[in-house]
């Protein structure tokens, strides 16, 4: 059981992802460490299908490689005019290994290509390419009883023709919010925390970790 002072591993080297999951969890007292701070970790491959199976399989062989809880997500962009592309390949679209560039500059290449306009616009929002949305699935993983917990969120938006903010991580300044009138990348912690697939589904598992 997952109490006050315990420590969690996080099932990820994304600098970005860890500093989101901390503070979504630092009032819980939870210690979180992720995959630079631990040893003896094999390579992963992400086979699964779907979000939730990548999860899961991230969060199992962690955990039982080093016998702490795990948490893990798997967490993607779905562009409906690429019919749902990237979503489970969002990390390695441009290829294993790609950079956030890399993967930026070929989503908007292949958006290009096939001459995708979103399905609606307004004078005050920039060009668009493509309805989308980020989803993120969450597993925790507990070995020493095998208890697994997983949930979803997702957040709807717009691909944007060209990057716009410098903060956040992944497909973020590409990515259209016409509630907040800015990309994902252009807004804080605390607001990206709130609106987020991330955060929304990070919600879910602490009202379960809490209840």
């Amino acid at each position: 059981m997952i109490v006050e002072g315990s420590t969690i591993l996080l099932a990820t080297r994304n600098k970005g992802k860890t500093k989101e999951f901390r503070e979504a969890l630092q009032h819980l007292g939870i210690n979180v460490k992720d995959l630079h701070e631990v040893e003896g970790i094999p390579v992963i491959e992400e086979t699964g299908k779907t979000f939730a199976d990548n999860a899961f399989i991230k969060a199992k062989i962690a955990a039982d490689a080093t016998g702490l809880p795990v948490l893990a997500d798997d967490s993607g962009l779905c562009v409906d005019a690429l019919d749902g592309a990237p979503g489970v390949y969002s990390a390695r679209y441009a290829g294993e290994a790609a950079t956030d560039k890399a993967n930026n500059a070929k989503l908007l290449r292949e958006l290009r290509a096939l001459g995708a306009e979103a399905q609606e616009s307004s004078r005050s929002s920039p060009e668009l390419h493509s309805s989308a949305r980020f989803v993120c699935s969450l597993a925790l993983y507990e070995p020493q009883d095998g208890n697994k917990v997983q949930v979803e969120g997702t957040v709807e938006g717009f691909i944007l023709r060209h990057a716009r903010g410098a903060d956040g991580f992944g497909y973020d300044p590409l990515f259209w919010l016409p509630s907040y009138n800015r990309s994902m990348a252009e807004l804080t912690v605390e607001e990206k925390n709130i609106i987020s697939h991330r955060g929304q589904a990070l919600r879910r598992l602490i009202e379960m970790m809490e209840g």
